[in-house]
């Protein structure tokens, strides 16, 4: 139980990356507070948390909208009394070269990957400081280190959150709050699944391509990154500031011969 009785926020968790992550969370001993868009998502992740005998709730916020966040701070704090964990893992992605992406969709994705993270950090590391502890576990990505075709918006908004979740540590760090970044590679997770299905011909070539510049030779898994995720939430990685863990099966640093 490496985290027994702490309250943990994950947005993004009624799929992929964040509801593994919930799940591994509450099978720790956290309260989960699942927080998605989607109801029907957010609240199927809670019931398999308590079907396993762990303990969460839901609460629908929309990580673009200040009031909403604000709303999803102030419950827990009404609630809980206390947030020690804030996992920043909602996000989307975008296909397309500088030159192709119209501006709605530039401020589409910066608005859920960027300014997602920011607002989650401004309403919520407040309480933070003021319980002199906390960790923040931000979602960046591999691609904020290497040029990956036609992923330029995608890479940009990964980038910002990694530089500020370096800038974020020495901010915070006199308040015994830890910030680190998780930078996985492709994770097959559902929506990586429906992308393949729809923009490409042949799918399973397509995933093929993807496994050659991986080293591992295969796509990651959403419990791959969760498992990182409870690492950095739990004491064990007390000593982690303001850095990235790499759960990208090889790809920033390794080359296939």
């Amino acid at each position: 139980m490496r985290l027994a009785n702490k309250v943990a926020i994950i947005t993004g968790s009624g799929s992929g990356i964040g509801k593994a992550t919930a799940l591994r969370f509450g099978e720790e001993g956290a309260h989960v507070i699942v927080n998605d868009v989607n109801p029907e998502q957010g609240q199927q992740t809670v019931q398999e948390i308590r079907g396993k005998g762990g303990s969460a709730t839901f609460f629908e916020a929309d990580v673009t909208i200040p009031e909403s966040v604000q709303a999803l701070a102030d419950y827990v704090m009404k609630e809980h009394k206390k947030i020690d964990i804030l996992f920043n893992n909602a996000g989307i992605s975008n296909v397309g070269r500088v030159d192709e992406v119209e501006p709605n969709t530039w401020d589409q994705v910066m608005n859920v990957n960027v300014k997602g993270v920011y607002l989650g950090c401004k309403y919520i590391v407040p309480h933070m400081m003021e319980q002199k502890s906390g960790c923040i576990i931000n979602m960046s990505s591999c691609v904020a280190e290497i040029g990956l075709a036609k992923r330029a918006l995608y890479a940009a908004s990964k980038g910002a959150v990694l530089s500020l979740t370096k800038s974020m540590q020495v901010d915070y760090a006199p308040f015994n709050i830890r910030v680190n970044a998780l930078l996985p590679g492709t994770i097959y997770t559902p929506f990586v699944e429906n992308y393949l299905k729809t923009s490409y011909d042949d799918p399973e070539e397509a995933i093929n391509n993807i496994k050659k510049r991986q080293l591992s030779g295969d796509l990651g898994k959403p419990e791959d990154v969760a498992d990182a995720a409870l690492f950095l939430a739990s004491d064990e990685a007390k000593f982690m500031m303001g850095s990235p863990l790499y759960i990208d099966g090889g790809v920033v640093f390794g080359k296939n011969a």
